[in-house]
């Protein structure tokens, strides 16, 4: 399904006071090294340090109550599952995040601290999707 400006729009509207407004600002060195203009987006500074915030509130926002009742469920390596358990516990749902052994402890912990039910399955992130699939 392509992305139209107004999903863009719609997503925009659905996330607002969820989500950081962070700031762009213009990188001189990459600006040199590519001869053009480059701007970065500092997603760095959203609640959950990563720019996942801003998919997952969006996709939370866009469930049904039916669907929302049932909570989310997502495999993750860490950032995903992050933004996915603090916008649902945004909206008091539940959230399961399987993630595979690889993953570090500080990961699993900061998931766990927002209320997520973190499960550890197999020794990679294609046996964590399994799980979820």
């Amino acid at each position: 399904m392509p992305v139209t400006l107004q999903h863009i729009r719609a997503a925009r509207e659905r996330i607002a006071g969820k989500v950081e407004r962070t700031a762009c600002v213009l990188s001189q060195n990459l600006s040199e090294r590519v001869g053009h203009p480059v701007h970065l987006k500092l997603e760095h500074h959203q609640t959950t340090g990563a720019f996942k915030l801003r998919g997952a509130s969006n996709a939370i926002a866009a469930l049904s109550p039916d669907e929302k009742s049932r909570g989310v469920v997502a495999a993750s390596t860490g950032n995903h599952g992050r933004a996915l358990a603090h916008a649902a516990k945004l909206k008091g749902m539940r959230a399961v995040i399987c993630m595979s052994k690889l993953v570090p402890e500080n990961k699993l912990d900061a998931i766990r601290r927002l209320g997520a039910e973190v499960r550890i399955v197999g020794n990679s992130q294609d046996d964590a999707q399994q799980q979820v699939d």
